[in-house]
């Protein structure tokens, strides 16, 4: 029976030898069949090996080696279980709370960055720089809703204005400052037609913003204390559907004018860079790293009201500055190491994406939350924070409107942050009393 069996495959075999022979167009179907069955058996392996349970461990091993241990940054993580402890085993030392809590902070927000990094390798620039931004402005939502439940009505309209602020003129400004001198023998370039729709946006939300301080401060409601409140609720309804009608555009019917500059020489770049972890666990480690950030950031705003006391710094100072600096740790971080890479369109897409985002969806947001809270959040940012911001939007529309950046632009939007951060360490809020 053996040697019948290798007889037959002899005689198989000298079959496919003579099939070409016999005509030159004539394929060797037994020879085909066997290689598809190969690579049929060969590719079922490999799914079977990826759904093994030890495939997977040895997959979220390696992934948590990449994101945590990899870096050098993340000697410094122990810092943030160290500020909750301390938090919880004293209730005092709130400097050191602070402290603690804004280190511990530091490498979380640059491993949010490298994960969403990551994440664009797989979604491109644009919705890479749309999910940065989300997940940068999640920690100013968080705080802004647990603010608003307890009344703090001027610490969310101080905090997210100081966010918008440090957005445009601190991380934009550091971020076109370090790409500069990183590639100092040219400008770079990125999509002029984007940063233009975006400046548009902020000019709209500058105009939903000024018309209830205007109509406050001139007397000049048709009710007094409720067209005020009624006019906020009203702009912040179109405000929210001006936004999701320009994600609706950004991402569906012009994806093509959000297209970096360059794109096909950024394809190739982004050919090179290396894929270290796939596409769902840059989700989860961006979902992660969020949660943690929003939990220290907790931590550090108890703190850092504790800390004002014994520092006697003015209350619009900390909401309008110190708070969001941390806040916009993730972004920071994100922009600057975009740009250095030269990979501006991202850049533009975190620091002034998260601007618009922060401008046209968390605070409408939150005017609609306080409604149904019962709270009167409107959008009275008063006088001198409403010009703040006009001003502030002005500047950084001329900054862009040419599609090129350098360190002096960058040095430039530092400055401006520099005098505005001057500004409200000697003004008063008239209204810190009241809210607070």
């Amino acid at each position: 029976m053996m040697g019948a069996e290798k007889a037959g495959l002899g005689f198989q075999a000298e079959g496919e030898e003579l099939a070409p022979a016999a005509g030159a167009g004539s394929p060797a179907p037994a020879r085909k069949m066997q290689s598809l069955d190969f690579e049929h058996i060969g590719s079922l392996a490999a799914v079977a090996e990826s759904l093994s349970p030890g495939s997977k461990w040895r997959r979220a091993l390696t992934s948590v080696r990449v994101v945590i241990f990899q870096a050098k940054i993340n000697v410094l993580l122990p810092f943030g279980p160290l500020a909750v402890m301390l938090h919880y085993l004293t209730g005092k030392h709130q400097g050191w709370v602070f402290l603690f809590s804004l280190i511990g902070i530091t490498p979380l927000a640059e491993r949010l960055g490298y994960a969403t990094e990551q994440l664009a390798c797989y979604t491109g620039p644009t919705i890479g720089g749309l999910l940065n931004a989300t997940f940068g402005n999640a920690t100013e939502m968080i705080i802004s809703i647990y603010a608003l439940k307890n009344g703090m009505i001027r610490v969310v309209q101080q905090s997210l204005l100081g966010s918008i602020l440090s957005n445009m003129l601190l991380v934009l400004g550091c971020a076109f400052f370090a790409g500069g001198l990183v590639h100092s023998d040219r400008d770079q370039v990125f999509n002029k037609a984007s940063a233009v729709v975006n400046s548009g946006l902020l000019l709209m939300a500058v105009l939903g913003l000024m018309f209830p301080a205007v109509l406050h401060f001139t007397h000049s409601e048709a009710h007094y204390g409720k067209s005020e409140l009624a006019l906020s609720r009203f702009s912040s309804c179109i405000m929210l559907v001006a936004y999701a009608s320009y994600l609706f555009f950004q991402l569906k019917t012009h994806r093509s004018v959000y297209s970096p500059i360059g794109e096909e020489e950024e394809a190739i770049e982004n050919e090179g860079d290396e894929k270290e972890i796939t596409q769902g666990e840059a989700i989860c480690w961006l979902f992660v790293l969020t949660i943690w950030i929003s939990i220290l950031s907790g931590y550090l705003v108890d703190a850092i009201q504790g800390a004002s006391e014994s520092l006697s710094l003015p209350v619009a100072f900390i909401s309008v500055i110190l708070l969001p600096i941390v806040g916009n740790a993730a972004e920071h971080a994100s922009a600057i190491m975009f740009a250095m890479k030269n990979k501006l369109d991202i850049t533009l897409g975190v620091a002034i994406g998260s601007s618009t985002q922060i401008s046209m969806f968390v605070i409408p947001f939150c005017v609609v939350i306080g409604w149904m809270m019962g709270q009167q959040m409107d959008l009275n940012f008063q006088l001198f924070e409403t010009a703040t911001l006009f001003i502030t939007v002005l500047v950084v529309a001329f900054m862009l409107q040419e599609g090129t950046s350098n360190y002096f632009k960058g040095l430039m939007l530092i400055l401006c942050y520099l005098i505005v951060a001057a500004s409200f360490f000697v003004h008063v809020d008239p209204d810190a009393t009241g809210d607070n």
